[in-house]
């Protein structure tokens, strides 16, 4: 997606060999143009599957996933990672490890929006090591829900999250896939199939 590629190239700001910065347009400050344009490009891709709900983490997977599923026409759900006082009863819960804060949290998720049979599109901003992912996966699996398919902005391909996914059966389709982050350097994985 030349234009993300665009963004994080122009305002993404390298820290370290592990960690990009993305703050100005996807996880602080939010560029509602691209985000409405991600929208658009995952809905393309998975317009096919049959998706029901589309199932993100908070914070940063909310913008991508409710623009997702505003183009898909379903509804969106996001797992929280902070206690609700109102969101302690009939809750789905997974517990998943942050790469970036270096953390772990408990997520859940109400019981009373995801159902058996529904096809659920996961969408998340960063893909690592697949943690969150996972957990919104085995979240979807309690519920009887299938997977339909996972929906990343921006794959870190030198960490094992992606291949992992995919070994563990699940479709892992990245907008950006980056190569390194080395020398204060973005490289990104050259596409062969022209996405």
């Amino acid at each position: 997606m030349k234009l993300l590629r665009d963004k994080v190239m122009t305002e993404g700001i390298v820290l370290g060999d592990q960690v990009l910065k993305v703050d100005s347009f996807l996880n602080h400050q939010m560029d509602p143009l691209l985000m409405k344009e991600i929208g658009r490009e995952f809905a393309r891709r998975f317009q096919a599957e049959g998706i029901t709900r589309v199932l993100t983490i908070e914070s940063s997977g909310i913008a991508p996933a409710i623009m997702t599923a505003m183009e898909l026409g379903v509804p969106m759900i996001f797992a929280r990672k902070h206690k609700s006082l109102t969101l302690k009863d009939n809750i789905y819960v997974e517990k998943v490890y942050s790469f970036t804060k270096r953390e772990s949290n408990e997520i859940t998720v109400s019981k009373k929006f995801l159902q058996e049979g529904d096809r659920i599109l996961i969408i998340d901003d960063f893909l690592a090591n697949g943690e969150a992912a996972f957990g919104l996966a085995r979240i979807a699996e309690q519920a009887g829900a299938s997977v339909a398919g996972i929906g990343i902005v921006i794959e870190k391909s030198f960490q094992p999250g992606a291949g992992l996914l995919q070994k563990a059966g699940y479709r892992v389709d990245s907008l950006v896939r980056i190569a390194s982050l080395e020398n204060g350097t973005v490289s990104f994985v050259e596409e062969v199939h022209g996405q």
